[in-house]
């Protein structure tokens, strides 16, 4: 069954026409992913499908009852006050019979009327069954399986708008996954996430029930998620029944197909072109002139603009031109870390790490969200200062370094001028180079701040091209750019001489790229000889050797496990409370006693203030 059905739609913005009589079908179960450039007008199609923006032209038609799930690349949600509030708004309906369930239950402690309170029962138990049915008791666990997936547990109680955007994206995205609605629609939702949210977004999605439609940059999350790939080019749609590989695979075959049927065609125009010189150099000759020589030549012109003209299909599309060349080597040991370890307000953060990158190797960091990964670049780059231990750097090491936050804080000044900043070249020079970056014409005039995170990145490798670099340093490098863009970064990087550690969350990049890869996992840090599928292997046999062990346990218990079994005790608290909780709502429906209600409703009420508590101390 279609759930969404798009018409001839046309949207224009400040006079330029984004797309126009673009069509598409969205079927029940489908998981599409929406492809194309960065600016090809993805978002843009997306916050249409959902309603968000009205087309121009055309229209869209959607299933009756429809609930759909849209989640922005920055979310907001103003009228929350902490995060979990945010994810509690997705059981709204819920809330609000729980409130009635509270109403009435203080109801029934004070009527004195018998016949009242039998009302009053019948009701009540009206009331708990839809709340049951519909997960009413399953709230608190749900909120708590998808926080534990998108490791945003440490998140529940902030203000919701003291929250980074990549923070307030992943709580938009927990959100989406719990509110179950029918069609899900994801705009770059793997951005801020680090490996294990993906994976495991990964495997949620591919269990999902609803249709879901997916704007990203991630190879491998689109492999494992999509069935079905839209590709919007030069404002043009195409569909494609297959993965991302597939959509690749099928893709050149059809641009190959489409070059060699513009060739036959040229071929056959440029045979009959001759014909028509030959057929009129022959009727010109005769004398006198030959009239019926000139109505064939005359025939063949009409056949030639009759003829539906094939485009000449565009196989190589500009692409950012990206080289870096190495100046000279550096020692052969370029990074040494010496049992470093790494505090912040008392909390330790990285404990006694030890690293040694050699010349021309090639590593990668990684790591959940906000286990140091980056605080491991800054303490290479002598931004930060170890606890303890020692940061030592190679000889003629010269550092280029790629962070997250790019031109942060740059307001007013223009690309020319900030490129210019790193790079002495005159002006003609340096739009020549940023021509090479895909920054066009007037586009280097434009404001630094206006731009959008791939733009800024695109900026950064054409200031770090041009640098005298034997060592790379790259946070996050992939984040922001397309595809394609990430394809020719990825050739650059190979064909680079000296030595790179980088921190990413792209498998994709991290299997193609590096075949060192530096894990950190409990505050220390892993060294796993191979790409990163090999290192996710030995990391979860690691992991899976404490479960195994069959050894007695040891007489003295460190901090980290009384912690363990302390919460694991308050778990197991917080399950005997709901359970006596609702035994005492059955009992609230089977008695008809004023003072044994009295008497339940005041065990229920204190036995939820304390479940409540111990909640929100987990």
């Amino acid at each position: 069954m279609i759930v969404c059905s798009v018409n001839n739609i046309e949207k224009v913005y400040g006079g330029n026409v984004i797309f126009q009589n673009l069509s598409l079908e969205i079927k029940e179960k489908q998981r599409v992913a929406l492809v194309g450039r960065n600016g090809s007008g993805k978002t843009t199609l997306l916050r249409l499908i959902a309603g968000e923006e009205i087309p121009d032209s055309g229209q869209i038609h959607w299933k009756r009852r429809l609930v759909i799930g849209y989640l922005s690349q920055i979310p907001e949600y103003k009228n929350a006050e902490t995060v979990k509030d945010v994810l509690r708004s997705a059981f709204s309906s819920l809330m609000q019979i729980e409130d009635k369930l509270k109403q009435t239950e203080k109801k029934m402690a004070t009527e004195e009327n018998n016949e009242h309170i039998q009302t009053l029962i019948a009701e009540y138990g009206i009331l708990q069954d839809q709340f049951s049915i519909n997960g009413g008791y399953e709230i608190e666990s749900n909120i708590e399986k998808i926080a534990h997936g998108l490791n945003i547990q440490d998140l529940l109680q902030r203000p919701f708008s003291t929250l980074s955007g990549g923070e307030k994206t992943k709580v938009g995205l927990g959100l989406m996954l719990l509110q179950q609605s029918d069609m899900l629609l994801l705009d770059e939702p793997t951005n801020h996430l680090d490996l294990m949210a993906v994976e495991w977004l990964g495997q949620f999605l591919q269990t999902y029930q609803g249709t879901v439609v997916i704007i990203s940059h991630d190879r491998y999350f689109l492999d494992e998620v999509t069935n079905k790939v839209i590709d919007l080019e030069d404002g043009e749609l195409s569909t494609y029944h297959t993965n991302f590989s597939g959509f690749v695979k099928e893709k050149e075959e059809k641009l190959l197909r489409e070059f060699m049927a513009y060739e036959e065609q040229q071929k056959k125009i440029k045979k009959m072109k001759e014909a028509i010189k030959r057929l009129r150099d022959w009727a010109n000759r005769a004398n006198p002139p030959n009239a019926s020589l000139h109505r064939r030549a005359r025939n063949m012109e009409r056949a030639i603009e009759r003829m539906e003209k094939i485009n000449r299909p565009v196989i190589h599309p500009a692409k950012m031109k990206l080289s870096m060349e190495m100046s000279d080597r550096s020692g052969s040991d370029v990074i040494k870390l010496t049992d470093v370890s790494k505090c912040f307000a008392g909390r330790i953060l990285l404990e006694q790490v030890n690293l040694l990158l050699q010349y021309q190797e090639r590593a990668a960091i990684v790591g959940e969200n906000g286990t140091g990964k980056s605080t491991l670049i800054k303490l290479i780059l002598k931004q930060l200062d170890p606890s303890n231990g020692a940061v030592s750097i190679g000889s003629n090491v010269k550092f280029g370094y790629l962070s997250q936050q790019i031109f942060a804080g740059i307001e007013q000044e223009t690309v020319i001028e900030v490129f210019r900043e790193e790079v002495a070249v005159t002006e003609g020079e340096a739009r020549a180079i940023l021509a090479r970056f895909m920054f066009y014409g007037y586009d280097v005039f434009r404001h630094v701040s206006q731009l959008s995170g791939g733009e800024r990145m695109r900026l950064r490798l054409a200031q770090l091209m041009y640098q005298d670099i034997n060592v790379l340093l790259l946070d996050e490098p992939t984040n922001h750019l397309d595809i394609e863009s990430r394809e020719v970064l990825e050739e650059a990087l190979s064909d680079f001489k000296g030595t790179i550690l980088a921190v990413s969350h792209d498998r994709y990049f991290l299997n193609k790229l590096f075949h060192k890869i530096y894990w950190i996992e409990s505050k220390k840090l892993y060294t796993f000889e191979g790409d990163y599928n090999w290192a996710k292997k030995k990391i979860t046999e690691m992991r899976e050797i404490p479960a195994r062990r069959t050894d007695k346990p040891q007489l003295t218990t460190n901090s980290n496990n009384r912690k363990q079994m302390n919460k694991n005790s308050e778990k197991a608290e917080i399950d005997a409370l709901e359970k006596r909780i609702i035994e005492i709502e059955e009992a609230l429906l089977r008695t008809d006693d004023l003072v044994r209600l009295q008497e339940l409703y005041q065990e229920k009420e204190t036995l939820e203030n304390k479940w409540e508590a111990m909640c929100n101390q987990l």
